[in-house]
């Protein structure tokens, strides 16, 4: 009988998660915005039974990327004090917490696309993996926004915490906007330390 063992993302996600879950500003966005956080434990759930475990730089960004979904949920997105903070001392216009979410939501999919394609040997030639790993990327970008939209027709109260729209009309394209900059990023900037952190945890699981 498999015995599954906790995964650390679990574990250093779940006490965040409990904070949030304290009286949070509205419950229906809390869930909302925590959701993809719960399905992101059954699927490494789900990975772990199966004898998968990311490598470490992935296991970090999904670590970050959890965080920023609980605490973006507890407070929602237009309220939370670290991007009141920013926005006061850059003297910007609205707080652009909601564009750090968006930017993880290109970043952490496109390493874990590329972390499953390259540990697949799904696809060998890097110009293809990286083009994939960004239409993927804009395609999860896509569905999210088309999600929000249907949130807006259900429940307008709902909508403006869980939108944080702020008054602007052109919200939805810099959020894909910031999501396609996380992708590129992902891709580009970080693809050495992502292919360094595979090939340890490669070298571990042969042993």
């Amino acid at each position: 009988m498999r015995v599954w063992k906790w995964d650390p993302v679990v574990l250093l996600v779940l006490p965040v998660l409990l904070w949030s879950a304290w009286k949070p500003f509205d419950w229906i966005t809390w869930w909302l915005e925590v959701a993809p956080v719960f399905i992101g434990f059954v699927a490494l759930f789900m990975a772990r039974r199966k004898g998968w475990v990311f490598s470490n730089f992935a296991q970090t960004c999904i670590v970050f990327h959890m965080i920023v979904l609980i605490v973006g949920g507890h407070y929602t997105y237009a309220l939370v004090p670290a991007g009141d903070w920013v926005r006061e001392v850059f003297h910007f216009s609205r707080n652009h917490y909601d564009r750090l979410g968006h930017f993880a939501q290109g970043f952490v999919p496109a390493v874990l696309f590329r972390e499953v394609m390259i540990r697949n040997q799904v696809i060998a030639r890097r110009g293809w993996q990286g083009f994939l790993t960004v239409c993927f990327c804009m395609a999860v970008s896509a569905v999210y926004e088309l999600f929000e939209w249907a949130t807006a027709l259900i429940s307008e109260e709902a909508a403006e915490s869980f939108l944080g729209t702020q008054g602007d009309v052109w919200d939805t394209q810099v959020d894909m906007f910031a999501c396609l900059i996380g992708a590129f990023t992902a891709v580009l900037a970080t693809r050495m330390v992502q292919d360094r952190s595979i090939g340890k945890c490669a070298s571990a699981s042969s042993l």
